[in-house]
């Protein structure tokens, strides 16, 4: 067998037991095969560094004739390796070629630089270029390279399946929806619309950020600013305008303003389709309908009792004379009396012991009063005093209580109350005189009535509102009771006393002092809780203050009632 077509040991050498004899025929041809195998693999290396050959071109072949050695196959794989990075990285720089050592210490050599990224497995062959990549990162990472390395797939594994025949890109599939409108479902049989409906609606797109500009929220905060000044300044407008009284007949003819009438009338309302009488014109009118409210039957509304019927008073008995009354007094007090004596003929009564008195002493107590008249006289008496002190005991004891008058006096009230709510407006000229201004206050608060006094300068105003009953009481008061023209009592030190010009109207003279009834009538509702008494200097504020009892357009009426009468 000839020794040359024996595999050679790891270190290149053969066998000791079948090592040839030096200077024969078989080590020239060894050798002359080795350096054409130099030859052939130093102008390969030299070729590929002048020109980078693509990766997808095929390498071109060693040979597979016995004379092929493993240092060609290496220089081989090491130009393939050094091609597809040089492809994969626009960084990296192909590595230059090694010479190929004649002898055989260079597979040595090359494995004690290369460390791992060189390594070959068995049958003397090298690493696949996959495995050769990591090997080669791990020698470069223990060299202290610090090369970033690209973040997507750089061998040619890898590569090779998106490259077709011919070296053409393959044409990747395309996995999205199609558009919505160029489906058509009636021209597809397996279209579902309950599935459709779900899996072709468009994708949500994501929102963008959008960045507030410079200043906006300075701006928005100036604005409110801006804002809060101008109502400020309307506050300080209306003050200043109330203290001089700009705005006094401003609204004078607000509350006499007839209100407008309506488009249509509520009870109309029904018949038109567009709640107008301009449906008439047209014919649009539901009448003839089925949802018209004129059908064939017959409503018959609930009656309701007018509501002016609860204030009517109860009817008054027939008054009698004064003979009429004894008689019907004689008449009750004997019925009484013949009730007693047939409860005392059947027992159920003890009779009654005898009324004595001086006149019928004598005739009641014969003998006794014969016998010792002092004695029977003064037992008459006693009888007498017991008698009347009972007469005042009983009465004592019907009397009521201050709680039960209290209660009882509001139980009236509330009864009258419940007749109407009647309201009195009065215009007094002055209030000097506290007299005046103490029957005012001490009558409304004993009969309950609710309502406001008012003291102004030019003219005070009374109003107060109340039952029927307490009504025409203080409107007696007012009209008739009262001296409105006496004069204010001095004190004792002989000066007058405070007339209090500014607010009880005191610089008109006592003479021209009356009391004029404004205006008289029925409420639906009270505007006051309780009578009370306010100084308001200027015609705004008495407005103000009459506007929480819905009361303003009194003071404009007061105000022309006594220029209507002059």
């Amino acid at each position: 067998m000839d020794p040359s077509r024996k595999r050679p040991l790891d270190d290149g050498t053969v066998s000791p037991a079948k090592r040839p004899k030096a200077g024969g025929p078989d080590q020239e041809r060894i050798q002359k095969m080795m350096a054409e195998a130099r030859a052939k693999a130093a102008a390969l290396a030299a070729k590929l560094g002048a020109n980078k050959v693509t990766a997808g071109s095929p390498t071109p072949p060693l040979g597979g004739s016995a004379a092929q050695t493993a240092a060609e196959r290496l220089a081989a794989m090491r130009s393939r390796v050094a091609n597809a990075v040089s492809r994969s990285t626009a960084a990296s720089v192909a590595p230059p070629s090694r010479p190929v050592s004649s002898t055989p210490s260079f597979r040595r050599d090359e494995s004690e630089h290369d460390d791992g990224s060189k390594a070959r497995g068995g049958l003397d062959v090298g690493l696949h270029p996959a495995l050769l990549g990591d090997t080669a990162d791990a020698g470069s990472s223990r060299r202290g390279k610090n090369a970033m390395m690209p973040k997507f797939a750089t061998t040619m594994a890898n590569r090779r399946g998106d490259i077709g025949r011919g070296g053409k890109p393959k044409k990747q599939l395309d996995l999205s929806a199609p558009p919505i409108d160029l489906i058509d479902p009636a021209k597809n049989p397996y279209h579902d619309p309950n599935i459709a409906a779900k899996s072709l609606q468009p994708r949500r797109i994501p929102k963008s950020l959008h960045f507030n500009p410079k200043g906006k929220y300075i701006e928005q905060a100036n604005a409110l600013r801006r804002q809060e000044a101008l109502e400020e300044m309307k506050k300080r407008i209306a003050a200043a305008a109330r203290k001089v009284g700009i705005d006094e007949d401003m609204h004078a003819d607000k509350a006499f303003a007839p209100q407008e009438p309506p488009s249509i009338e509520w009870w109309d309302q029904g018949l038109t389709q567009n709640s107008t009488y301009e449906d008439m014109d047209i014919g649009a009118l539901k009448v003839d309908t089925e949802d018209s409210i004129v059908t064939i039957y017959i409503q018959h509304p609930i009656q309701i009792e007018p509501p002016q019927d609860k204030h009517i008073p109860p009817p008054k008995p027939l008054p009698l004379t004064k003979k009429e009354q004894k008689k019907v007094r004689r008449q009750r007090r004997a019925e009484e009396l013949k009730e007693k004596q047939a409860k005392v003929r059947l027992g159920l009564e003890p009779p009654p012991p005898p009324k004595i008195k001086k006149s019928n002493m004598m005739r009641v107590l014969g003998e006794e009063a014969v016998k010792d008249p002092t004695a029977v006289e003064a037992r008459v008496n006693k009888e007498i005093r017991e008698r009347l002190e009972n007469h005042l005991k009983t009465n004592e004891d019907r009397k009521l209580t201050k709680e039960q008058r209290h209660e009882k006096l509001a139980i009236n009230q509330e009864k009258d109350q419940s007749k109407g709510i009647q309201c009195l407006v009065f215009r007094i000229e002055t209030l000097a005189n506290g007299k005046h201004r103490f029957k005012i206050n001490k009558n409304a608060e004993q009969l309950g009535l609710t309502g406001i006094c008012i003291f102004s300068p030019k003219f005070n105003l009374v109003i107060v509102e109340g039952g029927p009953y307490a009504v025409n009481k203080y409107k007696k008061l007012m009209m008739q009771r009262i001296d409105w023209k006496e004069e204010v009592e001095p004190q004792e030190g002989g000066e007058e006393a405070p007339t209090e010009q500014l607010t009880h109207g005191a610089d008109i003279p006592m003479l021209q002092n009356r009391c004029t009834l404004v205006w008289e009538g029925e409420l639906k509702q009270k505007g006051f809780r309780k009578f009370s008494s306010e100084r308001c200097p200027t015609d705004a504020m008495a407005k103000e203050r009459l506007e929480r009892g819905r009361m303003e357009h009194m003071w404009t009426v007061a105000k022309g009632a006594v220029q209507k009468e002059e």
